[in-house]
């Protein structure tokens, strides 16, 4: 008897081993192309706003994210608008590399899109400054927010 358990248990435990390996992978997947993208988005500090802009010749604010992840292997629809409905799934608590949407007012759909970076912090393309990092407390784009997503 005490066999038969023995040998139930290290069965058990080399299935359980099994899926643990999966889910590491699956986490190390995660972060490898969110930190890609951030990384990317990064690289692009500087670079100007240009309406439509999906090159580091300019970017707007979807056409950055999404050139961000397309460099770390995820492709994500064009616009804010079609990012916020098509891709990912609707977080509260933020990590980095998810998406934040904002909106002129809380009942209309989303405008411009950023990537929340970590720290309270987020990279966008906005049409003053062109790629750069600020705060998600930021006086204008705050009382904007709407929501994020987990792609």
């Amino acid at each position: 008897m005490l066999k038969k358990f023995i040998a139930a248990l290290v069965i058990l435990t080399s299935f359980s081993s099994l899926f643990a390996y999966a889910g590491d992978k699956a986490e190390a997947a995660y972060y490898n192309y969110h930190t890609t993208a951030i990384t990317v988005a990064k690289s692009h500090i500087g670079t100007p706003y240009r309406w439509g802009g999906v090159s580091p010749g300019g970017f707007d604010c979807s056409g950055l994210v999404k050139y961000s992840y397309a460099k770390a292997g995820r492709t994500l629809n064009r616009t804010a608008a079609q990012m916020f409905y098509g891709n990912g799934y609707r977080v509260y608590a933020l990590q980095p590399g998810d998406l934040m949407f904002f909106a002129p007012t809380k009942a209309s759909s989303p405008t411009h899109v950023a990537i929340y970076i970590g720290s309270g912090k987020m990279i966008m393309s906005s049409s003053s400054k062109g790629v750069m990092i600020t705060n998600t407390n930021n006086t204008y784009w705050h009382p904007r927010y709407i929501g994020a997503k987990r792609v």
